[in-house]
């Protein structure tokens, strides 16, 4: 009888395990099957909106014509005095030359594209073309950014150190952070780009801004994107906000440094050479920083949002040159020089071709 008993109790638990191992052989099938039926959606174009319902917006991208007229010409006419001029072969304009070709190639990266999709209405951008779009203006907004910062090193050592000035900042070591900070810069983006292409679209592919940035973008993704919001919030951090704080603790020091200085012309005239560098920080980081804040504590409308962004990625660059023209004497002075020399050559040339209409011909 006992034995009875336990047979039927053994059958009972094996009738119990089959029954657990075919569903979960069932689930398992089921799953392998939804699996093969979810499909990566890789779209061929993106859709970019731009401003919503907004009257009269096309004289907004005029408006944004003209800037890049203006920057083009100001960074353009910098790059030249700088190359031009010898005195100005120094470590510091190793890094405003590169800050005036970075605010050029960002704004050429951003504006004619922005112009061409709006006012010509090509909203359309296809997949390729949109990432490489995202690559390039965030590279050179990282470059503006790590550039003012190598600039504030600069101005660090001309005041706290300047008897070791020429020999701490020579333009072999310039360069070479120049360098790092190109090839940092490139790597960060590149990454961050990548990671967009493991993204499926299967929903929307309109883009809420004025280019293929990058937050609307990986928004728009089906599938898991918490890596791509990691990465921004990371880039964002480290791009911008580290070096804002580095540009503050060197002013820290600068002014501490200044204190100990005890005439008043030479504090004066120590001031002044930090005076355009802290303008082109306050307005490349304060804009920008404070739209990017607003947008992480508050939801703005998207209209607001891209007028803002749009403003602060053109207007630093068109008013750089124009800064550093006005408030740096050793710029002006050879823009001055190099005006003199280009009219006294060609006077020359005048007075030579006339010399040369003078001479009787011999027979």
């Amino acid at each position: 009888m006992f034995q009875h008993k336990s047979n039927y109790c053994q059958l009972f638990l094996l009738d119990i395990f089959n029954r657990y191992f075919q569903m979960a052989a069932n689930m398992t099938s089921m799953q392998s099957v939804s699996s093969t039926n979810t499909t990566f959606i890789r779209p061929s174009s993106f859709y970019i909106n731009g401003l919503y319902n907004i009257p009269h917006a096309k004289y907004y991208y005029v408006f944004l014509c003209f800037v890049y007229a203006v920057t083009l010409l100001g960074n353009s006419c910098i790059m030249g005095t700088i190359y031009l001029a010898r005195s100005l072969h120094t470590a510091k304009y190793i890094a405003v030359f590169n800050l005036a070709f970075s605010d050029l190639c960002g704004s050429s990266a951003l504006i004619p594209k922005l112009l061409d999709m709006f006012l010509f209405e090509n909203q359309s951008i296809s997949y390729e073309a949109c990432l490489t779009n995202m690559f390039f203006v965030y590279f050179f907004m990282t470059l503006q950014s790590l550039t003012l910062l190598a600039m504030a090193y600069d101005r660090l050592i001309a005041i706290c150190f300047p008897l070791r000035y020429h020999a701490i900042v020579t333009k072999t070591t310039m360069t070479l952070i120049i360098g790092v900070m190109w090839i940092l810069s490139m790597s960060v983006n590149a990454l961050l780009v990548a990671l967009v292409t493991r993204l499926s679209f299967c929903r929307s592919t309109t883009v809420n801004s004025y280019f293929c940035d990058h937050g609307p973008i990986y928004k728009l993704a089906c599938n898991d994107n918490s890596i791509n919001s990691i990465m921004g919030y990371v880039c964002t951090a480290a791009l911008l906000y580290i070096p804002l704080i580095l540009i503050a603790l060197s002013y820290v020091c600068i002014g501490f440094a200044l204190k100990k200085i005890s005439h008043g012309v030479e504090r004066i005239k120590a001031m002044k050479t930090c005076t355009s560098h802290l303008i082109l920080v306050a307005m490349f980081y304060l804009p920008i920083i404070g739209v990017y804040t607003a947008a992480l504590t508050t939801s703005l409308n998207t209209n607001i949002r891209i007028i803002n962004t749009a403003l602060t990625q053109t207007i630093p660059p068109m008013l750089n040159p124009i800064i550093y023209t006005l408030k740096t004497e050793e710029v002006s002075q050879s823009i001055k020089a190099l005006y003199k020399r280009s009219k006294v050559n060609s006077v020359m040339q005048t007075a030579v071709k006339n010399r040369k209409g003078k001479i009787p011909v011999t027979s």
